[in-house]
């Protein structure tokens, strides 16, 4: 992995700040500690840091074409590189070193901006053309490497991450209102907003050209659904066991020590059982564990890795961990609502002790329909939708849910409340429902005056209206999963994974999610992801040759944090301080006295709002780290405890 930076001016005569892009370049260094490398050209420039994989002694970027006119600085992986050299090569390119990045340089001058729909990786790149003055930026299909820019008529900057584009002080840092809302519906900024309305995401794939001052966005892949002929189960799986392990063995090219993450689940187990049938060794395998029996999932993953015979460790989890979250929240960059990603901070921390790349199992759930409650429940509610109609069902269910005992601490999913009122709903409304931390309901309550009239009714579910649009046609499970591709994974699963690798300087891999494997996943028949409310069907009769089926066919149980019990004990007065001080609640966003109440009832134990009560904390812990600090001054890492 790397980080990378640049700058483009329109008037090439404009002055470049040497000190400045190495500034912003130095803020990436804990994506890429190995080195550092920089072009400057009339008018811009590029910064890199090298984290070294593969080619560890000619490898350093910015890399040039034969005549230099020609340049890239790249973040990530393309997996398929010696397939593509040799064709280059065959069409005349000649190659100086025998990285994977010099292949994206040479594939642009062969093939021109589509180029990138021949990438087989995880990648976000710029290229440069020193004489003609154009910049590419490109992102990978599903968002697995990061890249954000803000641009004007003056300029276009980029980089890997926030921190890097609003290190430049010129920056203006004011805050999306619009982003705030969104983060507290699902729990994370959406792309392409960011927290800051000067500054963008590049959405997942797509390319940016910038020229002459102006920017053209290019959607170069999106996921299609196609029927194709009936065939056996057996047909199914034996296809998707040559794509997945080849998925796997491409992963494995590495100059450097590689191991993986080993949760215990089913998408994890899979990735070691492939990984050790291709390895003449060991496979190094990381878990984490808790105290509290209902989170741990230790066992189960020593049970995997017994069967495969990996050199396993396992690294304990405790309440004081709260000592990391300044950390933490630093390196996600925005405010993020995920508590799972502190226990994926600690054993990407732990994993790197041992190697350099990780491989995981991200990806599983989204694809191969893995969320039993969500997309069962779903399922469900479709059935009955279609079974009655509309106004009947609205006049029914409706009522019957505003009624219906609430049985409170259960998690939301499971209240019979949230069922019936799905059910009267439209299935893309009781989607975003079933999404949100906060409901509109929640919002109209929690949000001060002030704060709803300065959204001017934002709305937003908008982007992800947009997707649901695009696969109308398909069957409601299909659509679920498309949509949690293009939103739920690329704004949290994927995010959380990259920021928390990168914290220790650690490469994530995720087979699963090779474009090759999506789109094979997407001809699958419905029953064969979700069948009689079991999740992952067809990658669980993979797994039940490689692993005991004691793991294979267990509960899922998730990557999580007992968040609730901590939130009444260790973790208390950090959470008061955040919630409940003058400083907090000055903010102008939220009435105190709803914060106070689901402070209270969940203290009282009334009420189980713990992800309600992170998703607050984690919002004010960034404005404390990114906004209540030296106009223009960096944003300054704080030291792990």
């Amino acid at each position: 992995m790397c980080g990378i930076s640049g700058v483009v001016y329109t008037d090439r005569s404009h002055p470049v700040d040497r000190e400045l892009v190495r500034r912003l370049t130095s803020t990436l260094a804990h994506r890429g500690p190995d080195s550092d490398g920089f072009l400057f050209d009339e008018g811009a420039a590029l910064g890199h840091r090298r984290l070294s994989i593969i080619d560890l002694s000619t490898g350093d970027q910015p890399i040039y074409n034969e005549d230099r006119s020609k340049a890239v600085v790249f973040n990530g992986e393309i997996y398929n590189f010696r397939a593509l050299r040799a064709e280059l090569e065959g069409c005349g390119h000649r190659f100086e070193t025998a990285s994977d990045t010099e292949v994206i340089l040479h594939a642009w001058e062969e093939y021109g901006d589509g180029f990138v729909s021949r990438l087989r990786g995880m990648f976000a790149f710029a290229v440069w053309d020193l004489r003609h003055r154009r910049l590419l930026l490109a992102r990978d299909r599903v968002g697995k490497k990061p890249l954000y820019y803000a641009h004007d008529a003056e300029r276009l900057l980029f980089g890997s991450e926030l921190k890097a584009i609003v290190a430049d002080p010129s920056v203006k840092r004011a805050i999306s209102l619009e982003a705030v809302d969104e983060y507290l519906t699902f729990g994370a900024v959406p792309a392409p907003r960011t927290i800051y309305q000067s500054v963008q995401q590049l959405p997942p794939a797509h390319y940016l050209v910038w020229e002459a001052g102006r920017v053209r966005l290019v959607e170069y892949w999106d996921l299609t659904y196609s029927r194709v002929p009936a065939r056996s189960e057996a047909a199914w799986l034996e296809e998707f066991e040559s794509i997945f392990e080849e998925a796997v063995r491409l992963r494995l090219i590495s100059d450097v020590p590689l191991g993986a993450f080993l949760s215990g689940g089913v998408d994890s187990t899979v990735v070691v059982a492939a990984m050790a049938q291709a390895s003449d060794r060991p496979v190094a395998t990381t878990t984490v564990t808790f105290d509290e029996r209902a989170f741990n999932e230790a066992p189960h993953a020593r049970a995997v890795a017994r069967s495969l015979g990996t050199d396993h460790q396992e690294v304990v989890v405790a309440p004081r961990a709260v000592d990391i979250l300044p950390t933490i929240a630093w390196h996600l960059d925005e405010p993020f609502a995920d508590s799972s990603a502190l226990p994926t901070y600690y054993v990407a921390r732990a994993a790197r002790q041992r190697v350099t790349v990780a491989l995981s199992g991200d990806g599983g759930d989204e694809i191969f329909a893995g969320y039993e409650w969500r997309y069962g429940l779903n399922l469900l509610e479709d059935r009955i939708r279609r079974r009655i109609p509309g106004g009947l069902r609205r006049g029914i269910f409706g009522p019957l849910s505003a009624v219906w005992p609430k049985a409170d601490r259960l998690p939301r999913p499971l209240r019979w409340k949230y069922l019936l009122r799905n059910v009267s709903l439209e299935p893309e409304t009781a989607y975003f429902q079933d999404l949100s931390r906060f409901t509109p309901a929640d919002k109209r309550d929690l949000l001060t005056p002030d704060f709803r009239r300065s959204l001017h009714g934002h709305d937003p579910f908008q982007g992800f209206r947009r997707h649901f649009d695009r696969v109308r046609g398909l069957d409601h499970l299909n659509r679920i999963l498309y949509v949690d591709l293009k939103t739920w994974l690329a704004n949290d699963i994927l995010v959380k994974v990259d920021r928390m690798a990168m914290a220790s300087s650690l490469e994530v891999r995720s087979p699963l999610l090779d474009h090759h494997i999506i789109e094979f996943a997407a001809t699958l028949p419905p029953d064969l992801k979700f069948r009689n409310g079991k999740a992952k069907y067809l990658l669980k009769r993979y797994a039940e040759r490689r692993a005991p089926a004691s793991v294979i066919h267990r509960p899922k149980q998730g990557f999580s944090i007992p968040l609730a019990a901590w939130l009444r004990t260790d973790l208390r007065p950090m959470a008061e301080d955040l919630l409940l001080s003058e400083r907090a609640l000055g903010r102008g966003y939220f009435q105190p006295e709803v914060v106070r109440g689901l402070w209270g009832r969940h203290q009282e134990r009334t009420r189980d709002h713990a992800h309600q009560m992170w998703a607050l904390m984690m919002l004010e812990l960034w404005h404390r780290l990114f906004v209540d600090q030296t106009p223009g001054a960096a944003p300054a890492a704080p030291e792990p405890r």
